[in-house]
C-alpha cells in the first residue's frame, strides 16, 4: 500500500473517531461516552504521526462545544511533567542530564534506563502526574459547579511522556476522583482489538482498559 493511500485511510479513521465522539458528547440525554454510569472515561486513538492533525481537530471540536455552552479544558500531560521538573532543584536536573549524556555515549540503552529510573517518580503512582490531573479537574469543576453535563476534559500530549508512561495506569489512579465528569484521553498508538492498545505503536499491547475506545 502506498504512503499516500495509507495516510488517507488514517485521516479518515481519525475523522470518523472524532465524529463519533462528537455525536456521543452531544447526545440529547447528555454525554454518553461510556456505558458505565460511574465511569465516564473514553480513549481516542490516533496514529502518532497525526499529532498535529489531532490537535487541530480537537481544537475545532472544543470551539464547537464552547459555542454550544460547554466548558472544555485541555490538559497537557507534557506541561504537567515540565512544571514538575521546573519546580525541582536545578542541580538535580543537571545531574540527571549529565549522567544521561555520559551513558548515551557508551550505551544508549543504559542511558534510557537511567532516565526511566529518574523520571518514574515524577510520572507514575498516586503522587505522580495523576495527582496533578486530579487537582486541575477539581479546580475547573469548582469554577463551573452547576454545569456538570456540559463539562469536558481532554488529556493530551501523552506521547511526550513516552516511554515513561502508560495511560491505563493513569486511569486507575484518577478513577473515582474526577467528579464523575467526562474525561477523554488522546492516545497516540494503535488499537489491536476491542480493548487492546499499543502506546505509540511501540510498546507491547496493553489490554488493561475499561473505557470506550474511539478509533
Amino acid at each position: 500500500m502506498s504512503t499516500s493511500i495509507q495516510q488517507t485511510i488514517e485521516q479518515a479513521s481519525l475523522d470518523r473517531a472524532i465524529n463519533e465522539l462528537r455525536k456521543d458528547l452531544l447526545d440529547e440525554a447528555g454525554p454518553r461516552i461510556s456505558t458505565m454510569r460511574n465511569y465516564r472515561f473514553a480513549i481516542l486513538t490516533y496514529d502518532p504521526e497525526d499529532e498535529y492533525k489531532l490537535r487541530q481537530r480537537i481544537h475545532n471540536l472544543s470551539d464547537e462545544l464552547t459555542e454550544k455552552g460547554w466548558n472544555v479544558l485541555s490538559i497537557s500531560l507534557q506541561k504537567l511533567l515540565l512544571d514538575r521538573l521546573k519546580a525541582e532543584d536545578p542541580r538535580v536536573l543537571e545531574s540527571i542530564i549529565r549522567m544521561e549524556h555520559r551513558l548515551y555515549e557508551k550505551d544508549p540503552e543504559r542511558s534510557l534506563t537511567h532516565l526511566k529510573n529518574k523520571l518514574t517518580r515524577y510520572v507514575e503512582g498516586t503522587d505522580g502526574i495523576a495527582r496533578d490531573v486530579i487537582e486541575r479537574i477539581g479546580r475547573f469543576a469548582d469554577e463551573h459547579p452547576d454545569e456538570t453535563n456540559r463539562t469536558l476534559f481532554f488529556l493530551g500530549r501523552t506521547g511526550a511522556l513516552y516511554p515513561f508512561f502508560r495511560s491505563s495506569a493513569l486511569l486507575k489512579h484518577i478513577d473515582g476522583k474526577t467528579r464523575n465528569l467526562p474525561v477523554v484521553v488522546l492516545y497516540p498508538g494503535e488499537r489491536k482489538d476491542r480493548q487492546a492498545l499499543s502506546f505509540m505503536k511501540e510498546l507491547s499491547t496493553d489490554r488493561d482498559y475499561r473505557p470506550r475506545v474511539y478509533s
